[in-house]
């Protein structure tokens, strides 16, 4: 085993294969990876393929900008009638 390799599941053999240009990889159902997308980078010659971690709803919004003041929503509150005395 690797001793660079943090993960204990044993090394395996992987067949590549031609996808129209590029070539690909095909990964054992033990190493499948969660989600859609992956990082992909060289270390020397090793390649090294990361998941792309999966941002949660609190980072999404954290990203997005405000609203520009044409982008506000309508205040529907103007074609209301006056709200009724309450008795308590």
């Amino acid at each position: 085993m690797d001793p660079r390799r943090s993960d204990p599941t044993p090394a395996r053999e992987a067949k590549l294969f031609r996808n129209n240009k590029s070539q690909a990889v095909r990964i054992p159902a033990d190493f499948e990876l969660p989600g859609t997308s992956v990082m992909i980078y060289r270390d020397g010659a090793r390649l090294i393929i990361e998941p792309i971690r999966r941002k949660n709803i609190l980072e999404v919004l954290a990203s997005l900008e405000p609203l520009g003041p044409d982008d506000q929503f309508p205040d529907i509150d103007d074609t209301l009638l006056p709200a009724k005395a309450i008795d308590l």
